[in-house]
């Protein structure tokens, strides 16, 4: 009892896990106020957003003599462009009577300029670059008047959206509906929408000889990892191919390990979940073309977390994650174990239960592991079958020809009831596991245990798990280890691996992804009023 409350204690206690709150890197120049010169304010933008390639800057000359000028900043994905080329074609076709206005010197230069945006919709004066930097991360364009240190901010939100459609994949009962597209300016926006930080920096480059690609990443600076950024950004500078079609082409060049059938990054086509695994300190790395981005480094216990388990209450998450766990087990070891059970070990067998299995292999001409490959195969078949044919007939022909096939098995005596009921529930339980990257090295290991269990029974699926767990303590993405923060254990980050602590316990982040500044906030748990 005591050891258990020294445990919590240990995960509960802010004071003794965490080290001094780290936090976000201080930006004296957020402070300032602007600069008459608009180089001088071009060039301080860009150094607060780490010269993200989506922030667009340019002049419009009104008169080269007098080197009147108005400067521009904006990001590319926040802003409507139709728009943005309105406002500067007003500017542009009044400048000869804006010019006549200042020589007669009626009106002050600042106060023209604010009059004339005024019909390209709501403007407001900006003084400093906090506020210049708040605008702009909702969609505005901030202009500058070369030689005056004031600013103003137009509104012309808008930029890239898309319709309100669920992603394919990782659809959830509560929770946000969008999803990522195929434009990359498109995908830059939704998790811009969703971090109004101009900490969230993001790099730009072409790969492909002969696509020229877009690739981006993204990260939080003060956040992520500087070892880990400059380590992905190393491994996409590196790679040298023809062309880049999808963000899987892009997975396979960078990840720690080849041969392994685990996937050592993870890929989602929900922003929300980008967006979360920037706040953790994850890099994204966005590919033209493809609704799935990629997030480094990934770690074993986030393919079995969904975004829902953050919007439900952490009760309920816990309970499903659990039964996330039981049905990995199920889907990777249930054939192996009937197997072994039917064939070496049938004193672990009650001995009713026995005698109605042998009663119902009584006539199947082949052993156990003949007749589960038998099957397994089969299943194998129709998923890839229902996948391939068209939606409005995939469905409808997967499970029928499963129905049919089974019954068809039994009723020619090929297999078992028994061994279908298994299989199914095989099957179904694949398919609880959220990330359909971990359920595929799952139906790749199931056949190998089989392999096992009919070999050597129980000690061969033994061997087997021992060898799984080793290979996957080896593996590392980006350096960090694949099963952390069960091994090496961690106490201080269990609170988000099995179970799920309520949302003021996820106080801090994972140490080996984020380990410059761990805390991610500082509420405390509400107390009950007092009855009167």
């Amino acid at each position: 009892m005591r050891t258990w409350k020294k445990t919590l204690h240990q995960i509960f206690n802010r004071e003794r896990i965490l080290t001094p709150p780290a936090q976000m890197p201080v930006q004296p120049e957020l402070s300032q106020s602007l600069f008459q010169d608009n180089s001088l304010n071009i060039a301080q933008v860009k150094k607060i957003f780490g010269n993200s390639s989506d922030i667009i800057t340019g002049d419009l000359i009104l008169d080269v003599e007098t080197d009147h000028r108005i400067g521009y900043v904006y990001l590319e994905q926040l802003v409507n462009k139709a728009f943005f080329q309105d406002m500067m074609s007003t500017l542009s076709a009044r400048s000869a009577q804006l010019m006549e206005e200042i020589n007669t010197g009626f009106y002050l230069y600042p106060d023209l300029i604010k009059n004339m945006l005024r019909t390209s919709g709501e403007v407001r004066t900006v003084g400093t670059f906090a506020e210049l930097c708040e605008n702009m991360m909702c969609g505005e364009t901030v202009l500058f008047i070369n030689g005056h240190s004031v600013a103003f901010s137009v509104n012309t939100g808008g930029g890239d959206q898309r319709s309100v459609e669920e992603p394919s994949t990782q659809s959830v009962v509560r929770g946000p509906r969008d999803g990522f597209t195929e434009s990359i300016g498109t995908n830059i926006s939704l998790i811009r929408r969703r971090i109004k930080s101009p900490n969230l920096w993001l790099e730009t480059m072409k790969i492909g000889r002969v696509s020229q690609t877009t690739v981006s990443m993204m990260y939080i600076n003060g956040i992520a990892s500087d070892k880990i950024v400059a380590e992905v950004r190393t491994r996409l500078q590196r790679i040298d191919i023809d062309g880049i079609l999808e963000s899987g082409n892009i997975e396979e060049l960078i990840q720690d390990e080849t041969f392994t059938p685990f996937p050592t990054m993870y890929n989602t086509e929900r922003p929300d979940v980008a967006a979360a695994g920037l706040l953790e300190g994850r890099v994204a790395i966005l590919v033209d073309g493809t609704p799935f981005i990629l997030k480094a480094p990934a770690l074993f216990v986030q393919f079995f977390q969904s975004a829902e388990d953050y919007y439900q209450r952490s009760e309920f998450a816990t309970l499903i994650r659990i039964l996330r766990y039981i049905c990995f087990f199920i889907s990777l070891m249930a054939p192996s174990f009937y197997i072994a059970v039917t064939t070496f070990h049938q004193e672990l067998v009650p001995s009713s239960l026995l005698f109605n299995l042998a009663a119902q292999r009584e006539g199947i001409p082949f052993p156990a592991f003949v007749e589960a490959l038998l099957m397994e195969v089969t299943f194998e078949i129709l998923r890839e079958a229902g996948v391939r044919l068209p939606k409005t007939v995939g469905q409808a022909v997967s499970i029928v020809g499963a129905l049919v096939i089974g019954q068809g098995a039994v009723d020619a005596g090929l297999v078992s009831p028994a061994m279908v009921i298994v299989v199914a529930i095989t099957a179904i339980s694949n398919f609880v596991i959220p990330a359909f990257s971990m359920g595929i090295p799952i139906r790749i290991l199931r056949f190998i245990l089989m392999m096992f269990a009919a070999t050597f029974g129980l000690f061969g699926i033994t061997v087997g798990l021992i060898g799984m767990v080793q290979h996957l303590c080896t593996l590392r993405s980006f350096g960090v280890p694949y099963m952390s923060p069960m091994a090496p254990f961690v106490l201080a980050d269990q609170k988000d691996t099995i179970i799920r602590l309520p949302q003021w316990g996820l106080f801090s982040r994972p140490r080996f992804i984020s380990p410059k500044n761990q805390i991610r906030e500082n509420n405390s748990p509400q107390s009950k009023p007092e009855r009167e």
